[in-house]
């Protein structure tokens, strides 16, 4: 199977629960307990600091679940969206979800998910086919260890943007460390989940600006 080969829809729907987009718009979500969608507060918490940098901009989306994020970056201007996402019921969702919000509010952008083991799928590293991102959203599962590994990957496979954004959604309760040579743009703790913003270290050197304020805050 070709790496990049994106999960196929199938021709009837997938069945799943639902959630809301923050305009409103209905998705499909898996059932159980195997995904945990990001709350309305964070996402709209996070579209709100992002707004200046979303449109236009190429956003991959890992451990992307139900899609929620990389649908509310297309309503937002996204123009290219790559959501990874290693089980197969819920990538299918996934894909169901982005290609319904590409089609009716995104008509100019483009989607695909990947279903694949996330960190065999990094290691790869970018295509050159592909356009580094400008914006990657992680929210693996709290508990997984993959923090680390996966920023390493990010690096070394030259997945991110020169003035491109990591943000990682973690538990509250966990500590996440910065690698070094990242820089911490931003942390922002919201109840039990919060949002730690990176710039990666090839937009650290030599540059002391930041496009967001550096802040940590309780909200």
């Amino acid at each position: 199977m070709d790496q990049m080969a994106a999960v196929r829809r199938s021709a009837a729907p997938v069945k799943g629960g639902q959630l809301r987009l923050i305009g409103g718009r209905r998705l499909r979500s898996p059932q159980g307990q195997g995904t945990r969608p990001t709350t309305s507060r964070v996402r709209e918490a996070l579209m709100n600091m992002l707004s200046s940098e979303i449109r236009g901009c190429h956003w991959l989306d890992l451990c992307s679940g139900s899609g929620v994020m990389g649908c509310e970056a297309l309503i937002r201007g996204a123009s290219h969206v790559v959501a990874v996402e290693r089980d197969a019921h819920t990538a299918a969702i996934c894909r169901e979800n982005l290609e319904l919000v590409a089609s009716n509010d995104a008509c100019e952008a483009t989607v695909n998910v990947i279903r694949r083991d996330l960190l065999s799928w990094l290691k790869q590293g970018c295509p050159e086919s592909e356009r580094r991102f400008s914006i990657v959203y992680f929210d693996p599962p709290y508990a997984s260890g993959l923090y680390q590994p996966v920023l390493n990957m990010l690096e070394r496979g030259h997945w991110v943007g020169y003035q491109g954004l990591v943000v990682c959604e973690y538990a509250t309760k966990e500590v996440i460390e910065v690698p070094s040579g990242w820089k911490e743009v931003d942390r922002r703790h919201y109840g039990a989940s919060s949002l730690l913003i990176l710039n990666p270290p090839e937009h650290c050197r030599g540059d002391t600006d930041s496009k967001l304020r550096q802040t940590t805050r309780e909200v």
